[in-house]
């Protein structure tokens, strides 16, 4: 009788039937509503560096496969995302070779260089978008690049104007405005409305963690409550740092990147606590209207000390056993 032949896989042993392009898909359809706006907004420019933006990235994502003789797999939808919220975060006027230069910074040297998804330390949307900021810091003052842009509301960047002017700056803004997108900024970052029900559902569909999202955005409140709470004249309230600049899309988008946040509570609430922390402090004291960006590429980099916080284990060792 021949012998049977036991086979073990490896761990995990359930699944949900999921998959990384489901995940993928499902992000771009929630970041859609912003998308559709700010191309209402914008109009045909904002068409152009939204299609130039993901197909630059597909593109990229090819060249990379090929080069470096790995399968394809511009099929899962994560060059797809990475190109789309690139172009969320950026003006509508942005020049094409800022995008092309940008979307490849985002999938060779973000994503590629560190064996393709799942390997990256950083959330490749970031890598690109900080070196072309850093670059071209001009291209992304969103008072100069919106200038010829009018919509019968006040369409001076809210940041910007509020790193100039203190707080007196923000009464010039109305809550239900900045809610409806009413604010100039990235193609895709200011409908705070469709980027907080694109965020709910995701969170609720499983696909990001309401940890990282909900941590992160009580970061910046707190953090922007003491320092108005500190000076009320030249710092601004905290509720107009929720619904300004890349806080949203941040949140829910940007520091939720699979490869690059923590799995475990703690540490999930320790990396967006800390990268809210740290958005509201570049806003108030840093360089940048908008620390967003770099804040949470700083607590990437944190992100494999904070995922080794575990708790305690429960009982102690039996010596006499």
């Amino acid at each position: 009788m021949n012998n049977p032949k036991f086979v073990v896989s490896p761990a995990p042993f359930w699944h949900d039937g999921s998959s990384v392009t489901e995940r993928h898909l499902h992000k771009i359809y929630a970041a859609l509503p912003a998308v559709i706006f700010g191309i209402g907004m914008y109009g045909v420019p904002a068409i152009g560096v939204v299609c130039l933006s993901v197909s630059m990235a597909m593109l990229w994502e090819l060249l990379a496969n090929r080069l470096m003789a790995r399968p394809y797999s511009i099929g899962d939808g994560n060059a797809a995302l990475i190109g789309l919220l690139f172009a969320m975060l950026s003006p509508a006027t942005v020049p094409w070779w800022v995008v092309v230069i940008g979307t490849f910074l985002a999938i060779f040297v973000g994503k590629q260089i560190y064996g393709g998804i799942g390997g990256n330390p950083f959330n490749p949307t970031l890598i690109g978008l900080a070196m072309v900021m850093i670059s071209w810091k001009s291209i992304f003052d969103f008072n100069a690049a919106l200038i010829h842009y009018d919509f019968g509301f006040n369409m001076a960047y809210p940041l910007s104007m509020i790193k100039q002017h203190g707080s007196a700056a923000a009464s010039a803004y109305n809550w239900y405005d900045l809610l409806l997108g009413r604010q100039s900024g990235g193609i895709g970052s200011t409908f705070s409305i469709g980027l907080i029900l694109g965020g709910i559902y995701l969170m609720l569909r499983g696909f990001i963690r309401w940890e990282i999202s909900l941590s992160f955005l009580a970061g910046v409140f707190l953090t922007a409550a003491a320092f108005h709470g500190a000076n009320p004249v030249k710092y601004a309230p905290p509720f107009i740092h929720l619904v300004t600049g890349y806080t949203l899309i941040g949140a829910f988008f940007l520091a939720t990147d699979d490869s690059s946040s923590p799995v475990n509570f703690l540490p999930m609430i320790l990396y967006g606590l800390g990268a809210g922390i740290l958005t509201v402090l570049i806003r108030s004291i840093g360089a940048y209207a908008d620390g967003v960006v770099f804040a949470i590429l700083v607590f990437n980099i944190a992100n494999p000390l904070l995922d080794k916080i575990r708790p305690a284990a429960v009982g102690k060792v039996n010596d006499h056993a």
